[in-house]
């Protein structure tokens, strides 16, 4: 099986912002985190590897989707959603634009930076995690993370499947000419 392609996510840490605020949910509910899994992993079936999908609400950190794509993923992936997720709860943005703000994903310069000490390897600054917000909702209401291929892989297919998805549920615009007037 061909691994499905993904373009290439940005660097440039002002398009990668932008690109964040553009993602933003008309809600988020759990029927929400079931549809946004389950694209990603029809997504992923496409590629080789094995993959985590893991969706969890901030708040609590709730569990509201957890899968994995095929045989062959290791206690380490599910380490990797952890720390992931603990970077975008703290942070409020992606890993993939915490790794681009420290030289590619430099960890001593970042440990150093918010003085992390011990603490630095409860986080991860490689891609995959990435914020849930709502529109009219103040901060990261849940977080989506993918462990298993790239980490720019891990990244952008959760831009394309959020990109996608939200595309679906724009309403359809009705035109003057198609609505029968009385």
């Amino acid at each position: 099986m061909a691994p499905r392609t993904l373009s290439s996510p940005s660097r440039d840490l002002n398009t990668i912002t932008e690109v964040e605020k553009s993602l933003i949910f008309p809600s988020f509910t759990a029927d929400t985190a079931w549809e946004i899994g389950n694209e990603l992993r029809d997504r992923l079936l496409n590629f080789p590897d094995p993959v985590v999908i893991n969706i969890t609400l901030a708040n609590n950190n709730q569990l509201l989707f957890h899968t994995v794509t095929r045989s062959g993923t290791q206690p380490d992936n599910d380490s990797w959603v952890a720390r992931k997720r603990a970077t975008v709860l703290r942070w409020g943005c992606s890993t993939w634009f915490m790794h681009n703000k420290f030289s590619g994903g430099d960890e001593a310069a970042f440990a150093a930076k918010y003085m992390l000490g011990e603490s630095a390897g409860q986080y991860a600054i490689h891609g995959g995690g990435f914020p849930v917000r709502v529109k009219g909702v103040e901060g990261v209401v849940g977080v989506i993370v993918v462990s298993g291929l790239k980490q720019d892989q891990d990244h952008q297919v959760i831009v394309e499947t959020i990109q996608a998805y939200n595309r679906g549920l724009m309403p359809i615009a009705i035109e003057d000419s198609d609505v029968d007037s009385e």
